[in-house]
Parts: structure tokens; sequence; C-alpha cells
């Protein structure tokens, strides 16, 4: 059990430790993202191909806080920059305050899936995505309002 204990944490090591780096050589992109709301996002390369994404936002609603967790797929074309796509799941929390669901705090689980540009020339990247969520509370719905544009400074 020792040795098995080990390995997985030499192996985790060694993946936390590799430079991982997006198709343009940046490790981090932060900007906004918006659609029925505007968040701030922040995002970070954990592995060549997957990252992290967590966000700050407001919306319709109250504020919203999301955490979400994506595999990344290269898209190849011949348009200078870098096309992809991306998916993963994740969670969010936040208040609300409306008509039907008096005030309170929210929680739930999201899904992204997602296209993106990143200029060879410039450090920006431009996305559009769509994250629904299941929300647990203040009352268990499904929330399909989850269209966004995002732009972000890479660095």
């Amino acid at each position: 059990m020792k040795k098995l204990f080990l390995l997985l944490a030499v192996a985790f090591l060694t993946a936390v430790s590799a430079e991982a780096q997006g198709l343009n050589g940046t490790r981090n992109a932060i900007g906004i993202r918006g659609g029925w709301g505007a968040e701030i996002s922040y995002q970070r390369y954990v592995a060549p191909a997957n990252r992290i994404e967590a966000t700050l936002g407001w919306n319709r609603y109250g504020f919203d806080m999301s955490g979400i967790y994506q595999w990344m797929f290269k898209i190849n074309s011949d348009v200078p920059g870098q096309f992809k796509w991306y998916a993963g799941p994740g969670v969010g929390i936040g208040s609300w305050s409306s008509k039907k669901f008096d005030k309170g705090f929210s929680f739930g689980f999201l899904g992204q899936v997602g296209v993106e540009y990143t200029f060879d020339s410039i450090p920006l990247l431009l996305s559009l995505d769509y994250r629904p969520g299941i929300f647990l509370t203040p009352e268990t719905h499904f929330d399909w309002s989850g269209f966004g544009l995002g732009i972000r400074y890479c660095f």
C-alpha cells in the first residue's frame, strides 16, 4: 500500500510540475465573459490539454461564482491562430433573489462546452460557450440560460 501511495504521489507531482501551457505558449488568461450576466473570468492550464476556469459575476438574480474543469481539444485549420473546443464539469454558488424563489443561497452543478480562438500575433482569446446548470437550492431546477461570449488577455 505504501508503494502504491508513493507511486501515485510521484505521478501527481510530476503532472503538476510539468509545464502546462496553452497552444500559444501561455499558462493563464484573464478577462470577461458575458451572456445573461457578466463575469470576471480566470483560466489556468493545469496540464497540456486541461485547464480550470474560475469566474465571479452577477446576473439577474444576484451574484455567482463558478469553478469549471475543462478538457481542451485542438481544431485543425488553415487559419492563423489556434482554434480549440472544450468541455467539462463544474460547480456554481451564489445568491438568489426572485419573486418565485424569494431570497437565499444557490448551489448547483454545471457543465460547459465551447469553442475558442487564440490569436498568434496578440495575446487575445475569444470564446463562445454554453454553461447550463442543475441547481439544488433554493429549489431544484435546471438553468438553461448559460450562453456566454468571452474575451481574455493571455499571459
